[in-house]
């Protein structure tokens, strides 16, 4: 198997290519400001070059964030696992929404286990338009399954453990959120494990992405939904001050 790694700035660099079209919003806004502030009276000139100030920041700040969480931490290292002890020979499921940066890494850390990829995403009803930039740019896992959000089939040959990483959040209905993952409650074995990396609707998420923070959900809402599929929720991480590592098994 090749070997995979991440290149340096990959993580905010995706960002960009992904969401181009605000960064494009965003500083035309600027240059339309900065025009504008040329025929304000002199008294008042002071306030569009704050606001300049206060969006540049914002941009600014949003692209840091996303530098130290997708490049500098080590989230892609997979490190984080260690405490779930996967056993070799241990059948693992990669569940995305479209966007898959983790299956190459599972199947390098864990080459003795046996891995398979489902993409749940539907453009009919997950409607991000970076979702379908980063499907153009990058070609999926090979052997990778479509599959609906409400059907995966793993009833049949459940796993040991269901990885869902920055991917669940694409899920904006909450009927169906709480369907997908009564998918994935019976999708693992009464042992198996529900692994779920997420941002979340808090305050540093807020800080680092302000108005943008309204595209994650909450940690109750989480906790409700995990509740309502049947599970427990046995162990809930900090990967950063920005990610959130829920670990959930079967209810006894």
């Amino acid at each position: 198997m090749e070997t995979v790694t991440r290149k340096p700035f990959q993580g905010v660099i995706n960002i960009i290519r992904f969401n181009w079209h605000f960064y494009v919003i965003a500083f035309t806004l600027i240059g339309i400001l900065a025009i504008v502030n040329l025929f304000l009276a002199d008294s008042i000139q002071w306030v569009i070059p704050v606001v300049i100030a206060i969006a540049a920041a914002s941009i600014t700040l949003s692209l840091s964030v996303s530098y130290y969480i997708y490049d500098y931490s080590n989230i892609y290292s997979l490190d984080w696992l260690q405490s779930l002890n996967i056993a070799p020979g241990a059948s693992l499921v990669n569940i995305h929404a479209g966007f898959d940066e983790t299956s190459h890494l599972l199947a390098q850390r864990y080459p003795a286990s046996t891995l398979q990829v489902f993409d749940f995403y539907d453009p009919q009803k997950h409607t991000e338009v970076s979702i379908e930039r980063a499907r153009k740019l990058y070609s999926p896992y090979p052997h990778t399954q479509k599959v609906d959000s409400n059907n995966i089939p793993l009833t049949t040959n459940p796993a040991d453990y269901i990885f869902n990483i920055f991917a669940a959040h694409e899920i904006r209905n909450t009927a169906e959120r709480v369907t997908f993952l009564k998918q994935l409650h019976s999708g693992i074995k009464p042992a198996g494990r529900i692994v779920i990396v997420e941002h979340l609707r808090d305050l540093p998420n807020f800080i680092a992405y302000n108005i943008g923070f309204f595209h994650f959900h909450s940690r109750a809402e989480w906790k409700r939904n995990f509740t309502e599929a049947g599970f427990a929720l046995e162990q809930e991480l900090s990967l950063t001050p920005f990610l959130a590592l829920f670990i959930l098994c079967k209810k006894p």
